[in-house]
C-alpha cells in the first residue's frame, strides 16, 4: 500500500514542470534511478567511441539503420551493435526507452529521472551515432486499425509470456500496462519512421514487448526489419528478415539445403551433439543442458512405469506460455486446448499406453503446470495414462526409445523422435513441421483421423530409413547452418567483449569471420546456397 501511495505522489510530481529536472541537476546527475542502471555501459562508451572513430571501415557506404532497445540488458547490446555498425560505415540511429522492467509500473517522476539519466549517458557517443529517447517523441497520430490490432496481439503475448499462461484476463493491470506502453512505443516509432524512412530497422526478438510493436510498425510501413535473438550456442545468433525471429522460419534454408549432400562429417557432428543431449552433458559451444538425468535404458523405464506390451504413445508438452509456443497454433486455439482434447481421446483408448511428459523447463517458471490441466480433467487418471512431471528423474530420450508414436506441439522433441525412427504428429507451427519427416495435420478431423489410423494395428510402423536420414540432415542444418557466427552473445556479455573487443571488429580477420552476419543484420537476405 505504501509503495502504491508513493508512486501516486510521484505521478503527481512527475506532471509538475521541471520538478524531476531540478532534482536531477541538484542531487543526482549521473546516478541511475530504479532498475535502469547502466554503469558498466557508461564506463565502456568512451573506449567504444575511440575504437569506432579509428575504424578504417567508416568510409564505406552503408545504410541508414534504426536500432531500438529497452531494458538495461538489451540497451547494452543494441548500443554495442549500433557502435559496431557505425564503425562499419552505416549511418545509425539508436532509439531507446529507459524502462527497468517490462512488468512493473514506474511513476512519471522516476521515469523522467531515468530519461535524464539515459540522455546524459548517451551524449557521450554523439556525433558518431544519433541517439534519442522515445519519451521525447510526442506522437500526435491515430494509428491505423490494422496496426492497432497487431499491437493488441503483442500485448496479449506479453501477458502470456510473463505469466506463463495461454488464457489471459483482460482486466488484469499487467494487460493495461502493456497496452499503454506498447501503444506509446508504436505511435512514437511509427511517427519517427514515417518522417525519417530508414533503410532497415533492427530489433531484438520481434515478437513481444516494445520490440514486437516496433517490428509491426516497421512492417506496416513496408520498411525492412531484422529481428535477432540468441539460443544455446555461444558465438552464434539467430536472425530473421521481415518475420519475428522467434518463429524460427527455416523454410528458405531447408529449400536450399535439402538437396545438398549430407556428408559423413556432418552426420558425425550432429550425432555427437545428440549423444551429449541424451547423456545430460554439454557439447562444444552449447551452453545448455537439455536433460539433468543420464539415460538408463528403455527396459528400466518400462519397468519403472509398469508398462506392458500395448503400444506406447508419448506426448511431449511445451512449457505453457513459452515464447516458442505463442502464435504457433495451426488448428487448436492453443497448446492447452490441444492437450485437453488429446487427453479426452486417450482416456477412452485402453488399448494403448499414453505417456504425457511435462516439459522439464516447468521447474524454472512460476506459471501453471500441464499437470494442472490433467488434474482438472482426470483427477484420478486411468491405469493406461501416465503423467511424468517436470521434476521426474527420468530422461526424455529413454521415453522416446520406448515410444511407438509421438505427439508434439512445437518442442524439438518431435524432431528428435523422427531422428529415432518414431512417427511424430506435429500440431503446432514449429520450424521442423512440413520438412518431410513428420505427420502434420491441418485440422482437428485430420488429427483424430491420424490417431485412429496409426492405432488401428498393434504394431505402429516406424519411419523409413530415408525419412530418418532426412530428419538427421535437417537437424544438422538447424543447429549448424541456421545460427550465424556472431561474437557477442547475450550470455556472458562482458566476457564476450573481453574475448572479442570492438576494436577487433574492424579488422580483416573479423570481416572474414563475421562480415556476412553484419550484412544480414542490416537487411541483406541470407544466401543459403553459399555458407562459406
Amino acid at each position: 500500500m505504501k509503495v502504491l501511495q508513493k508512486r501516486r505522489v510521484k505521478d503527481v510530481l512527475g506532471r509538475v514542470p521541471l520538478m524531476p529536472e531540478m532534482e536531477w541537476f541538484i542531487r543526482r546527475r549521473d546516478k541511475p534511478v530504479g532498475g535502469f542502471r547502466l554503469n558498466d555501459l557508461n564506463d565502456a562508451l568512451p573506449e567504444w567511441k575511440a575504437h569506432v572513430s579509428a575504424s578504417p571501415l567508416r568510409s564505406r557506404v552503408g545504410k541508414n539503420v534504426f536500432i531500438f532497445g529497452t531494458l538495461r540488458y538489451w540497451v547494452r547490446h543494441t548500443t554495442l551493435l549500433a557502435m559496431a555498425l557505425t564503425g562499419l560505415g552505416h549511418e545509425v540511429t539508436l532509439g531507446y526507452l529507459p524502462y527497468g522492467s517490462w512488468l512493473k509500473p514506474v511513476s512519471d517522476y522516476d521515469l523522467r529521472l531515468q530519461n535524464l539519466y539515459g540522455k546524459r549517458l548517451f551524449k557521450q557517443v554523439e556525433p558518431l551515432i544519433s541517439v534519442f529517447s522515445l519519451l521525447d517523441v510526442k506522437p500526435n497520430i491515430q494509428l491505423p486499425d490494422k496496426l492497432e490490432k497487431a499491437i493488441g496481439d503483442v500485448s496479449v503475448r506479453d501477458c502470456q509470456y510473463t505469466q506463463q499462461v495461454e488464457e489471459i484476463d483482460f482486466d488484469n493491470p499487467l494487460y493495461s500496462l502493456r497496452m499503454e506502453r506498447n501503444l506509446f512505443a508504436a505511435s512514437a516509432c511509427y511517427e519517427w519512421m514515417k518522417e525519417h524512412n530508414p533503410d532497415v530497422v533492427i530489433v531484438p526478438n520481434g515478437l513481444i514487448l516494445e520490440f514486437g510493436v516496433i517490428f509491426e510498425a516497421a512492417r506496416f510501413l513496408d520498411i525492412p526489419v531484422v529481428s535477432y535473438e540468441f539460443g544455446e550456442q555461444r558465438e552464434r545468433i539467430w536472425l530473421s528478415l521481415n518475420r519475428p525471429v522467434m518463429f524460427q522460419d527455416t523454410a528458405a534454408m531447408w529449400e536450399a539445403r535439402k538437396q545438398e549432400p549430407f556428408t559423413d562429417d556432418q552426420l558425425k557432428q550432429v550425432t555427437e551433439l545428440f549423444a551429449s543431449r541424451r547423456g545430460a552433458g554439454l557439447w562444444k559451444n552449447f551452453s545448455r543442458l537439455w536433460q539433468d538425468i543420464p539415460t538408463e535404458g528403455g527396459a528400466s523405464v518400462r519397468a519403472r512405469l509398469g508398462l506392458d506390451g500395448r503400444p506406447v504413445v508419448l506426448l511431449a508438452a511445451n512449457v505453457i506460455g513459452d515464447s516458442l509456443t505463442l502464435g504457433r497454433q495451426v488448428f487448436s486455439g492453443n497448446m492447452t486446448e490441444w492437450v485437453k482434447r488429446t487427453l479426452d481421446y486417450f482416456a477412452k483408448r485402453e488399448d494403448v499406453q499414453f505417456l504425457l511428459r511435462v516439459h522439464p523447463g516447468e521447474r524454472y517458471v512460476d506459471g501453471p503446470s500441464v499437470v494442472d490441466i490433467v488434474r482438472g480433467m482426470l483427477p484420478e487418471p486411468p491405469e493406461h495414462i501416465h503423467i511424468i512431471p517436470a521434476d521426474a528423474s527420468m530422461n526424455t530420450y529413454d521415453l522416446i526409445s520406448i515410444a511407438n508414436l509421438g505427439l508434439t506441439y512445437t518442442t524439438t522433441v518431435g524432431m528428435e523422435m523422427a531422428m529415432s525412427g518414431v512417427p511424430a504428429v506435429v500440431v503446432g507451427s514449429t520450424h521442423y513441421r512440413g520438412k518431410g519427416f513428420t505427420i502434420d495435420p491441418d485440422s482437428w478431423d485430420e488429427f483424430f483421423a491420424t490417431l485412429d489410423s496409426a492405432l488401428e494395428d498393434s504394431a505402429i510402423a516406424k519411419l523409413s530409413e530415408d525419412q530418418v536420414r532426412v530428419a538427421w540432415h535437417y537437424a544438422y542444418c538447424f543447429y549448424f547452418d541456421y545460427p550465424k557466427l556472431f561474437p557477442w552473445h547475450m550470455r556472458d556479455f562482458w566476457e564476450n567483449i573481453e574475448r572479442w573487443p570492438l576494436s577487433k571488429m574492424f579488422t580483416e580477420e573479423a570481416q572474414a569471420t563475421y562480415g556476412k552476419t553484419f550484412d544480414y543484420l542490416t537487411g541483406q537476405p541470407v544466401d543459403w546456397t553459399n555458407l562459406d
